[in-house]
């Protein structure tokens, strides 16, 4: 059967005139080669072989349908198997030489069937082989893999450590005995004792017969700071540094950011149901807390809010206080103690009449005060509700501003005598806080002095219509314009002395801006002229209780040794903070009414929720009217939650951070140092984690 193939493929080699030729005696023995080529290049390698052997070769390919992969670069190929038939020993050299040209790979192929069936069984056994040994091979890559992904975050944990350490070690210097190593370091003043029991400790693990030697060294630069938190106090110390890292030993204003910051929120957002709201939002998350710190989120939204949970629930608490005190929740009121006013007219009157005032001139008001906040039947006044609650938000706003910008300027104070200042103590901080009681909280007094001394039950000159309006008495003040005359009888001035008293107030504050503006200045050429110049601070440090590590010597107050400054740039720098500060005061001043604003805004987004969406469905009666409350209550309570407690919240939130960062701060905060970063494996291994997750992503 082997040998008709033979003479079959011999016969459409060679034509009928060569098989004649050789069936008649003539021995004719073809030769021939086969093996692999990019499929690419078999175009040119067909005709290479033709031209090179003159048409005396035959040919035959066949494309590998699946992929190669190309030893040498890894890349997938496509090839294709050929065969080719020659004559002759100096054939089968050229078409070797063709195939080492093109770089075909060339196979051994017996000519014998018998050989040739004998290596194809051989070759399909040692195929099955290495599918079995790659499969084995797999098998077990597989099982050390999984093996080894039990291990690998505490292997990365491990490297991550190693690594910092060496980076560490790298930053010693080595000694000129080259017997050990040196390093220079900042330390916490508190934590001395702790490192030195930590170097004891590391010596005795060690085995090391050389103990390490701490000593503390002088040094000019300036420390970092440093400010210890805990997990309540770390939101709020970020509000801080995110305006500016304190410097060393500057007073920092974290402490009292506690109580201010959740506080001026509250009065612009006081309302006893959404601080309900906000307070259980952060104490869920402060009962949860080891919970939900342990689930690890991507969501920034989400790690903003866990990370500020105290400023949360602080702010929520602070706002149901002020609400009591506005008696506002949900637009609503708390009638606990019973109004004080006696109305004569009747319930329905009451509710329906949108234009009903209430006049504390008239009997029905009991001249006694409601005892805790505002009485509940102002939620029913008509015409001049937003009135009355206006004056008395605006008024204390403008009082809580006051307050507040007076402790911040109070603040400064320590920073000058801490550092020893004493021309900054005497030539801006006692100008600076005359200028700010002589006008500002002077306006506060006359707020008191007003709602102690006015009734609308008195008559006379003390009765509600000759109240004076604070705003145009101040404006009149500081112009030094003398007051319209009022009718009997009424008088201009609300205490005896007032104008004579306010002339000396507005003429000693106005002379308190060219010793803000030129005394420090010119005392500080005069001490330059004379020679014994007095080396002044250049910032105020922070609260900080970094100390200076290493070496012999005491410890230094961090001050920085800077070129001294000209004078000419010490007087452009004084007149701007002059001018920043006096016309800031105005501003900031003005800056606080935003207290009033937001309140105001919040209360009214409130009412117009109730009467637009939720008093719709308590109108309906039977099982219908029930139903329509169903779907109200759950659009009125998407609204409250999305409108009023998220979008207002974060609205009051921003303003407040204003106050506290432009308002407050500016008084005595400069915030130009640099954080101190201790070696700490935790932040170590969090840092690499975050990276490397936003690598991933």
């Amino acid at each position: 059967m082997a040998d008709n193939q033979n003479e079959d493929e011999q016969t459409q080699l060679l034509g009928e005139d060569g098989a004649k030729i050789n069936q008649s005696g003539q021995n004719l023995k073809l030769g021939f080669v086969a093996g692999v080529i990019l499929r690419e290049k078999l175009p040119a390698f067909e005709r290479m072989l033709w031209r090179a052997c003159r048409g005396n070769v035959f040919l035959r390919q066949a494309m590998i349908e699946s992929h190669l992969e190309d030893p040498s670069s890894g890349d997938q190929v496509h090839k294709s198997v050929f065969i080719i038939f020659f004559q002759g020993d100096q054939l089968k050299i050229r078409v070797k030489k063709i195939c080492e040209g093109f770089r075909a790979t060339l196979y051994p192929c017996p000519e014998a069937p018998t050989d040739r069936r004998e290596m194809a069984m051989g070759v399909m056994t040692r195929i099955e082989d290495l599918n079995t040994v790659l499969g084995q091979t797999e098998d077990h890559r597989r099982r050390v893999l999984v093996a080894a992904a039990k291990n690998l975050k505490n292997w990365f944990v491990k490297v991550r450590k190693i690594k910092a350490i060496y980076h560490t070690l790298n930053l010693f210097n080595l000694d000129v005995t080259q017997k050990c190593l040196i390093a220079e370091c900042w330390v916490p003043a508190l934590d001395i004792e702790t490192i030195h029991l930590a170097l004891r400790r590391g010596t005795e693990r060690s085995g090391s017969s050389v103990p390490p030697i701490l000593n503390r060294m002088q040094t000019y630069e300036n420390p970092p700071t440093y400010n210890r938190t805990n997990k309540f106090t770390k939101a709020f110390q970020a509000l801080i540094d995110a305006y500016g890292v304190a410097t060393y030993r500057e007073m920092n204003p974290a402490p009292y950011t506690i109580i201010t910051f959740p506080f001026l929120f509250a009065v612009m957002f006081g309302d006893l149901g959404h601080g309900a709201v906000m307070a259980l939002f952060g104490l869920w998350m402060i009962r949860k807390e080891k919970g939900l710190a342990a689930q690890k989120t991507d969501s920034e939204i989400w790690n903003i809010f866990f990370g500020g949970r105290y400023i949360i629930f602080l702010m929520g608490v602070f706002s149901m206080y002020t609400g009591l005190i506005y008696n506002d929740i949900f637009s609503k009121s708390l009638n606990i103690f019973g109004s004080h006013w006696q109305i004569s007219y009747n319930k329905s009157t009451v509710i329906s009449n949108k234009f009903l005032q209430l006049n504390p001139e008239t009997a029905d008001y009991t001249d006694t005060p409601y005892p805790f906040g505002m009485d509940p039947i102002w939620q029913v006044a008509g015409a001049n509700k937003i009135i009355f609650q206006n004056a008395y938000k605006m008024k204390i706003s403008i009082i809580l501003g006051v307050i507040h910008m007076i402790f911040g300027v109070i603040m400064s104070y320590y920073n000058h005598t801490y550092f020893k200042n004493r021309l900054s103590l005497i030539y801006e901080f006692i100008p600076q806080m005359v200028f700010l009681l002589f006008l500002f909280f002077y306006m506060v007094l006359l707020m008191f002095i007003k709602w102690n001394r006015y009734s609308a039950k008195n008559y006379g000159r003390y009765s509600a219509s000759c109240a004076p309006s604070i705003l145009i008495t101040f404006i009149d003040m500081v112009l030094f314009n003398t007051p319209k005359p009022v009718p009997e009888p009424c008088e201009v001035y609300m205490f005896g002395g007032q104008h004579f008293f306010q002339t000396i107030f507005v003429l000693v504050a106005l002379a308190c801006i060219p010793v803000m503006l030129l005394a420090k200045p010119l005392n500080i050429m005069k001490q330059r002229r004379q020679g014994n110049e007095e080396v002044q601070p250049i910032a105020a440090g922070s609260t900080s209780d970094v100390e200076v590590g290493m070496s012999n010597g005491q410890i230094s107050q961090g001050v920085d040794h800077h070129e001294e400054e000209e004078l000419s740039e010490i007087f452009i720098h004084q007149g701007i903070h002059t001018i920043e500060y006096v016309l800031g005061s105005v501003s900031h001043t003005a800056s606080y009414l935003r207290l009033w604003a937001l309140s105001l805004a919040h209360a009214q987004l409130a009412e117009v929720l109730w009467n637009m969406v939720l008093s719709n469905g308590l109108k309906k009666e039977n099982w219908f009217g029930g139903i329509i409350l169903t779907v109200v209550f759950a659009a009125w309570a998407v609204l409250t939650i999305g409108i009023l407690v998220l979008m207002e919240g974060l609205s009051a939130f921003l303003h407040t951070l204003r106050l506290h960062w432009v308002e407050f701060q500016s008084k005595f905060y400069q915030g130009k140092g640099y954080a101190f970063q201790p070696f700490s494996f935790e932040s170590i291994v969090e840092n690499s984690s975050s990276s490397s997750q936003t690598e991933g992503e």
